[in-house]
């Protein structure tokens, strides 16, 4: 006797769910290409209509089609076990995403599809599913859905058509978007797509579209300029992956003008935009972090890190099913962590000892701030701004050793500031405390100072003045004298 009982899972409850997942508009859409480009399209045209009270989004591809069972598989929950092998190159892992991404953006989808001249056609509206709690697909789609499709040209191709865009624009609730506001999610979106895609659109024939304009591709890594420094392309085996990274440092802003400026710094800015890009399939996964290896900071900006990962890694990165969050494993991180402390401390001396600008007489960028967040959680709440314009003509002025001297103090200018005081954490007791290699560091360069100046004369005045250093309030006397014994610079330089 069969011991087990079939349940079918409640329609209404499980489509709130997928209509959950946490998809952005940008997302989403990046999302629906993925299977275009894995239908082997070579262009691809994305538009999106404002309408007074609805809109509607239609993604048309010239792929290869599919059939009568092909296109109702791929309208099937759930239509892939992630765990089977995949094609080379494909883009899909769950079977998931024609449907949860088109669900995070309307209540209605209806795909028209086409292969060897047959047409197939197949719809979702969620609005016939709530109400009758059952997975009820119609076979037809609603005429006045496809009279807004229209045809597929040739003998191959497949038209996904959003419509009921609740999530979207509001379509149907109180929080109906304008128009003016309704084009801006649609820019955005273009420029994401040209981000997302932009190796596949440079490396191949694909083209792209949003209403009838060219998608171009936006390179981070900025590989047509000459100043760029291209580190040693590395393989790491993870897990019997083979896992290619290729480390980038960006020139120091003062080789660029102001609208290459603003361009090299993306979407996010020069800042946010540092760290590891995750590559799968020549597809943008995940950037602008350093995978909890390191915080952000100012003068690591000019480090970009590209991962390369075959389809085949997905489950050891933990791809989600949205395709943007990725977690590296263990086995990765010591191998990735090498190869980012070389290229960002190779960031930090272009950052900081650039030579002097090719662009003389032209306004220099940067903020007019003269202080900016640090972006470490664990270390001071702000820095100066190193691009200010009025610093960089002072830096473009002095030699190497005044250079070397104005970033020395400019450093304890920082470490001195009211707010990072604020947050400085006093030491309770005399044992020698454990201290971070750059502070450390950071104390012998002063010392240093204080001796070549000739400002003291023994150990116990060298302490003293440390000591009375705002930057170094959380060190205690005992760390202090520590770090300078261990160094034997007093004594050597006093000799």
């Amino acid at each position: 006797m069969d011991n087990t009982i079939l349940t079918q899972p409640s329609a209404r409850p499980v489509l709130h769910a997928l209509r959950s997942i946490g998809y952005r508009a940008k997302t989403a859409i990046a999302d629906l290409i993925d299977n275009c480009i894995d239908a082997s399209a070579t262009q691809i045209q994305v538009n999106f209509i404002f309408e007074e009270f609805d809109g509607y989004i239609t993604i048309k591809d010239n792929g290869i089609g599919m059939d009568n069972d092909t296109l109702q598989d791929a309208m099937n929950i759930g239509s892939k076990d992630p765990r089977d092998p995949r094609k080379p190159k494909e883009l899909g892992r769950f079977g998931m995403g024609l449907k949860t991404a088109s669900f995070s953006l309307g209540k209605r989808l209806s795909v028209l599809t086409k292969r060897d001249g047959i047409y197939h056609e197949r719809c979702w509206d969620l609005d016939h599913v709530s109400d009758c709690n059952k997975w009820e697909l119609f076979r037809n789609i609603p005429i006045e859905v496809k009279d807004k499709m229209g045809e597929i040209e040739g003998t191959n191709g497949t038209i996904v058509c959003i419509d009921k865009l609740d999530r979207f624009m509001g379509a149907g609730t109180d929080k109906l978007i304008k128009e003016s506001s309704f084009n801006s999610k649609v820019r955005r979106i273009k420029e994401h797509l040209g981000f997302v895609f932009h190796s596949l659109i440079s490396k191949s024939k694909l083209s792209m579209y949003i209403n009838g304009n060219l998608i171009t591709s936006w390179d981070p890594f900025l590989l047509n300029n000459p100043r760029l420094i291209e580190g040693e392309q590395q393989v790491i085996k993870v897990n019997h992956h083979k896992i290619v990274v290729t480390p980038y440092v960006l020139p120091h802003s003062s080789y660029f003008n102001t609208v290459e400026y603003n361009e090299a710094g993306g979407i996010k800015g020069w800042r946010d935009h540092q760290g590891f890009y995750i590559y799968r399939e020549n597809r943008l996964l995940h950037f602008g972090d350093w995978l909890g290896l390191f915080p952000k900071d100012t003068a690591s900006q000019l480090a970009r890190i590209r991962i390369d990962l075959p389809n085949t890694a997905d489950s050891e990165w933990q791809v989600d099913v949205k395709k943007s969050m990725i977690t590296a494993p263990e086995e990765a991180k010591e191998n990735l962590k090498a190869i980012a402390e070389i290229h960002r401390q190779i960031s930090k001396e272009i950052f900081y000892f650039r030579t002097k600008s090719s662009y003389g007489g032209q306004k220099i960028k940067g903020s007019l701030n003269t202080w900016e967040p640090s972006g470490n959680d664990n270390g001071y709440g702000f820095v100066l701004n190193r691009t200010h314009p009025i610093l960089n003509e002072i830096i473009d002025k002095v030699d190497s050793d005044t250079l070397k001297l104005l970033n020395m103090y400019l450093k304890f200018v920082e470490l001195g500031s009211p707010s990072n005081i604020t947050h400085t954490t006093k030491p309770i007791d005399e044992e020698i405390q454990p201290i971070e290699d750059g502070v450390k560091e950071l104390v012998m360069q002063f010392a240093s100072m204080m001796i070549d100046s000739g400002l003291v004369s023994n150990q116990e005045q060298l302490i003293d003045v440390l000591m009375t250093q705002p930057g170094f309030g959380s060190l205690n006397r005992k760390t202090v004298k520590t770090i300078i014994e261990d160094g034997e610079m007093f004594y050597e330089r006093s000799s």
